[in-house]
């Protein structure tokens, strides 16, 4: 066995110390699962894959709530023996993913600020039976340290009936430092969180846990399952140009001040390009505040533009990893993970003013966004984050490239088949085509101005139609829609493969 036993200061826990095996014999069929992990970083691995061993001997059904998506170890390993019951609150995997629309597994898609808290509310059937986490180190006092997340792991552990920690080796013990465990009191009793800047820390570097919590420690050696991002490509980098232009435009205007605000971006390769464009803007000084830290942010910080990151989880690429692990003493003093309810609270957004920038499935003509659904029935991924900042940011974006599938949909439709985040909450809208401002505007107004400037040349025709007939059969209505033809789009690419006439 892994020894572990330097880790645990605390060494009236070393009698707790077993096999992944025995630790997930403990762990019974119909419980609810409450893990750390956000992103394929600081997720327990060990044991998930020992129970889906286990699962496929005698099949059981576990609940799984975590911080958002977790690693193959996890997700993929008991989706491969049919052991989740029911998952929440986003997710990644590829074979879940059909589980989940193919109604083998049920699925519950929750802004990633709510999840906590609904758990410790009792909203979500039932409360935390075993917190499952990863952990670098246990303190002497219990208390426990997380890895390359906060997530909703904190919660959890305040929660949960019983604890099962995994102390991971491949993680060192210096990523203390970037925590800071803050847990809110629920209401009536919750006061105002006491963030005023992204580098203010109002917490813990570690996680309290009464020690009689626990019931297993279980040796790992098995490193983050991280994820490589795709190519910079000439779409990506023109989106970031347009977004750049804009933030220029916006301080000439006095809107904004020389070192912008907070930035908050989601997940993914369009995200991550978008941020990395930064570093060549004439920008300095910048901040974060944000759920997840990936390679542009790392960049920033090498290009000495960045001044502080917040966030709750680090999921940088296998190649921006090993950058982070030969450069702690550098990057772990620019870096703060909060536990996810505070990196997303929706208070701390609005009053640090932050720039929210989230990527799109797709948008239509008025402004509505769809993040989450295809051809508004299968799910993808989740909301995310993406609804916490796009209502309560200074500044709300959204970008995604004009079209997909080789130009067969276009992302810009009449209607969206499925909405996530309404008119009400949208700002700014940027594809490689453009940039649609849509501040101020009425529905008709913003539409013409999102044709104009963001959907792709072989659909502006076709959209303009659509608004146009749409109009005139409404008696030029508040919002114009011709309801046998509002998701003509999607449709129509469900019948011929193409969302062209």
């Amino acid at each position: 066995m892994i020894e572990i036993r330097d880790r645990i200061k605390n060494k009236a826990l070393h009698e707790k110390i077993m096999t992944a095996e025995a630790a997930a014999a403990l762990i019974k069929d119909g419980m609810n699962i409450g893990a750390s992990g956000f992103t394929p970083a600081g997720y327990p691995k060990a044991v998930p894959l020992a129970l889906a061993k286990l699962a496929k001997e005698k099949p059981l059904k576990v609940n799984v709530w975590t911080g958002a998506s977790v690693g193959a170890e996890f997700d993929g390993a008991l989706a491969e023996t049919n052991a989740i019951q029911k998952r929440l609150p986003y997710q990644t995997n590829d074979l879940l993913r059909k589980q989940i629309n193919s109604g083998q597994v049920q699925y519950l898609d929750l802004h990633l600020s709510h999840t906590a808290q609904m758990s410790r509310y009792g909203f979500l059937v039932g409360s935390v039976d075993i917190a499952l986490l990863e952990v670098c180190a246990i303190k002497e006092d219990g208390s426990l340290v997380p890895t390359t997340s906060m997530g909703n792991t904190a919660s959890f552990v305040h929660s949960a009936k019983k604890v099962i920690v995994e102390v991971n080796i491949t993680q060192p013990e210096q990523l203390e430092c970037m925590h800071d465990a803050y847990l809110p009191q629920d209401p009536p009793h919750r006061s105002y969180i006491p963030i005023h800047s992204p580098g203010d820390r109002i917490g813990r570097t570690s996680i309290p846990c009464d020690p009689d919590k626990i019931i297993a420690i279980v040796p790992c050696d098995i490193i983050d399952g991280t994820r490589p991002l795709a190519p910079i490509d000439d779409d990506a980098k023109a989106m970031s140009g347009h977004l750049i232009e804009f933030l220029q435009h916006e301080i000439k205007q006095g809107r904004l001040p020389e070192n912008l605000l907070p930035l908050q971006s989601g997940v993914g390769s369009v995200a991550n390009a978008v941020i990395s464009g930064l570093c060549d803007s004439p920008f300095e000084n910048l901040s974060v505040y944000t759920e997840v830290i990936q390679d542009g942010m790392f960049d920033l910080i090498d290009a000495g533009k960045l001044t502080i990151a917040s966030g709750t989880s680090l999921s940088p690429s296998p190649a921006a990893l090993k950058r982070f692990h030969s450069n702690l003493d550098k990057y772990c003093p620019k870096i703060i993970l909060r536990p996810l309810e505070i990196a997303n609270s929706p208070e701390v957004a609005r009053r640090l003013g932050v720039i929210a920038m989230n990527t799109a499935i797709e948008f239509d003509i008025y402004g509505h966004v769809n993040s989450t659904h295809t051809l508004g029935t299968k799910m993808m991924n989740g909301i995310g984050g993406s609804g916490d900042f796009a209502r309560n940011g200074y500044l709300t974006f959204f970008f995604t490239n004009s079209t997909a599938k080789g130009g067969a949909i276009s992302s810009v439709v009449p209607m969206c088949s499925h909405i996530d985040h309404t008119e009400h909450d949208t700002d700014v809208f940027i594809t490689e085509r453009g940039v649609a401002d849509v501040r101020g505007l009425s529905p008709k107004e913003r539409a013409r101005v999102i044709i104009k400037n963001t959907a792709h040349p072989d659909y502006q025709p076709l959209l303009l139609d659509y608004l146009e007939r749409a109009e005139k059969a409404t008696g030029f209505a508040h919002t114009p829609h011709l309801l046998k033809e509002a998701f003509s789009f999607h449709t129509r690419f469900m019948e011929t493969g193409t969302m062209k006439k």
